[in-house]
């Protein structure tokens, strides 16, 4: 099993969509993937189309009342795909954590209860470097950083990877890098492609090939409670994250006929 964290303490990135997508994705490609949701926005526990206000128990119980994870999981649209829910009750979380016992390792722990169970683990962290992030990283193999192509890209990221640094010296010395999206991409767009630029320069190999547009069909999915492969399979936005998810799959050093190969798959699989 592998565990991936999806970070950014820069909000509007693109995180819980690329958090969203790409568990779907992996879903589609019949790995057994869970996502949790650590955001106490919940916005990828509502854009899997599942009620965050209605729930009876979430990530929340996992961490505050070590509730089993498995108690917690909820199915969604895809037969692959299983979902740690989220909502605002987890705003409270860190101030009870504050005193707990092993605060750090609540997520690692419940994690361990599933390691059978999936393929991938997918977090989506909230956009700050709290408590939740920490626990994200201390359960994770690796992380994953969406960087929106715009203006301040760069900014906050060297934070991040101080903290990445930190959790690998103190709490879980397996802790890397996974690499790194390009979101929100316009082409046209001098800045965009001067961002792009820069992130490759400064993170080379680690920077996926793929890059996200802005694509209106990525923005209207979550209002349908559904991603991307469901919702317009034919979009540049699923295009992207199927060709992201090779990546990840495969290593980003692959053939074409390899992505090409597994994204005509996913595409056919969500018919």
């Amino acid at each position: 099993m592998r565990v991936l964290a999806f970070a950014n303490q820069k909000g509007g990135v693109g995180k819980t969509t690329s958090a969203v997508n790409m568990a779907s994705c992996l879903a589609a490609a019949e790995r057994r993937t869970l996502l949790i949701d650590l955001d106490p926005q919940g916005n990828a526990t509502s854009g899997l189309g599942i009620g965050k206000h209605d729930l009876t128990r979430s990530i929340y119980d996992v961490l505050v009342h070590r509730t089993p994870l498995q108690e917690v999981i909820v199915s969604t649209q895809l037969s692959y795909l299983d979902l740690a829910p989220s909502n605002t009750q987890l705003v409270g979380a860190e101030l009870e954590l504050v005193s707990a016992f092993a605060r750090e390792n609540r997520l690692a722990n419940g994690i361990e209860g599933v390691r059978d169970h999936y393929d991938y683990v997918i977090i989506d962290c909230p956009p700050s470097l709290n408590l939740l992030t920490i626990n994200a990283l201390t359960a994770s193999d690796g992380v994953v950083v969406p960087v929106q192509c715009e203006y301040y890209a760069m900014e906050g990221l060297s934070e991040l990877v101080k903290t990445i640094q930190l959790v690998q010296e103190h709490l879980n010395s397996r802790l890397q890098v996974e690499g790194i999206i390009l979101t929100m991409y316009d082409n046209r767009n001098n800045l965009a492609r001067q961002v792009a630029s820069e992130v490759r320069g400064f993170f080379g190999d680690k920077v996926y090939d793929a890059v996200v547009p802005r694509n209106v069909k990525l923005s209207e999915s979550p209002s349908h409670g559904k991603s991307i492969i469901l919702y317009d399979v034919h979009s540049k936005g699923a295009k992207s994250y199927l060709e992201l998810t090779a990546e990840l799959l495969v290593g980003k050093k692959k053939h074409n006929y390899v992505q090409e190969n597994y994204s005509e798959g996913l595409s056919a699989s969500t018919h």
